[in-house]
């Protein structure tokens, strides 16, 4: 399995309009495509940092996204994104993360 590994900075005020356009519509974006598992989003303390990690089969799934999906994501986070995200990818090596769901 591998992920995608989403770094962006968030403009001021953004995070709550980060986490709903997540939630509306990049995951849906998500679950359409070839090999997407699950996602992961983490908000810094100060509101400022944004981590998006996205599950992936295959690394030839999540590069195919790279491709065809995330130019649209981009378009989407561009609303509260201060600049453009960094991108990397990674092998998943381990987890012990099943079924967490983070607190409202």
């Amino acid at each position: 399995m591998f992920t995608r590994n989403v770094t962006m900075k968030l403009k001021a005020n953004s995070a709550a309009e980060f986490s709903r356009l997540t939630e509306d519509e990049i995951v849906p974006l998500l679950r359409k495509q070839e090999g997407f598992r699950d996602k992961i989003t983490l908000v810094s303390p100060d509101r400022s940092e944004a981590v998006a990690i996205s599950f992936w089969e295959t690394q030839e799934d999540a590069e195919a996204f790279n491709r065809t999906g995330y130019p649209e994501v981009l378009k989407i986070v561009s609303k509260v994104a201060d600049g453009t995200p960094k991108i990397e990818t990674f092998e998943l090596s381990n987890s012990t993360l099943h079924n967490l769901a983070a607190k409202a």
